[in-house]
């Protein structure tokens, strides 16, 4: 019988989830949000960012009180991942392009907050915010962009979802985001990038952080929801809306490895990474067995 093979990693840290077990992070109650911190533990998960889509200034300013507060008693909560509002239309995704903000330090100031720590944010379409994220120690991260000027940012957002693609000629988000010093998150999920693509990404990019961009429908019951204001269909593998297109994850960030380790693209260096990109020491220990 051969041996089984190990991979040692430590806690698990997702930077990009919009919840899962049933809860929303835009609407979710200060106990919701401490549930699932409770579940995510247990699927290895020990730190994390809950990351809002685009909605109202009056909503996203709740939300972020609400997940403060859960923070105050969970400290698995490391801060929170804003990502919409200010985003380009062009590649809005499942997000409402009703509540899009110019890229202004006014209207950052709008919904402004210390716990605040990721905003992903379409680079191209800058007006000083990011100059003043970087002032206050925010990553910046481009996702939902087209532009392929990636020298101010500190990451990319689910890398080939919601931006420009790969083009042989001239600049574009992806290919800039593979060939720049950035760190660039991907959903490995086997269905926002194919696995073709990830053996690829992984040839080319060391600094890769693994995400679950996973959905309030993930590990429920749900077969449908809404989500940044549009009803959201599970078929059972993937989500999407009415007209087709794909919104997060269905999967959960321990499951996304596992994959990997199946596929034998798994490196414990896509875990150690997170905890590089926010200058954290790597907490715990996992043992991954194939």
């Amino acid at each position: 019988m051969n041996a089984k093979l190990e991979i040692k990693t430590p806690l698990l840290i997702e930077q990009h989830i919009h919840g899962a077990f049933g809860v929303d992070f835009n609407n979710a109650e200060t106990d919701d949000i401490l549930f699932v911190a409770e579940k995510l533990q247990e699927h290895g998960i020990g730190f994390f960012f809950p990351t809002l889509v685009t909605d109202s200034v009056e909503n996203i300013k709740r939300q972020i009180d609400v997940i403060k507060k859960a923070a105050n008693t969970s400290k698995s909560i490391l801060g929170i991942h804003l990502e919409g509002i200010f985003i380009n239309p062009e590649k809005k995704g499942i997000h409402n392009p009703q509540h899009f903000l110019a890229l202004t330090k006014e209207n950052y100031k709008l919904i402004e907050d210390d716990f605040i720590k990721i905003v992903t944010l379409a680079p191209e379409l800058d007006e000083g915010l990011i100059d003043y994220l970087k002032l206050k120690g925010v990553k910046v991260q481009a996702g939902h962009c087209v532009g392929g000027d990636l020298t101010k940012v500190d990451g990319v957002t689910h890398l080939f979802n919601a931006m420009t693609g790969i083009n042989h000629r001239g600049k574009c988000t992806a290919l800039s985001a593979l060939v720049d010093d950035v760190y660039t998150e991907i959903i490995a999920d086997g269905v926002h990038v194919s696995d073709e693509a990830l053996k690829l990404v992984f040839k080319v990019k060391d600094k890769v952080i693994l995400i679950s961009d996973a959905l309030p429908i993930t590990f429920s019951e749900m077969k449908e929801t809404t989500f940044a204001d549009s009803k959201i269909y599970y078929d059972g593998v993937k989500a999407t809306s009415a007209n087709g297109t794909i919104a997060g994850s269905t999967m959960l960030l321990d499951g996304i490895v596992k994959r990997l380790i199946e596929l034998d693209l798994f490196k414990p260096e896509y875990i150690e990474n997170v905890y590089r990109y926010h200058g954290l020491e790597p907490v715990g220990e996992i043992v991954w067995t194939k």
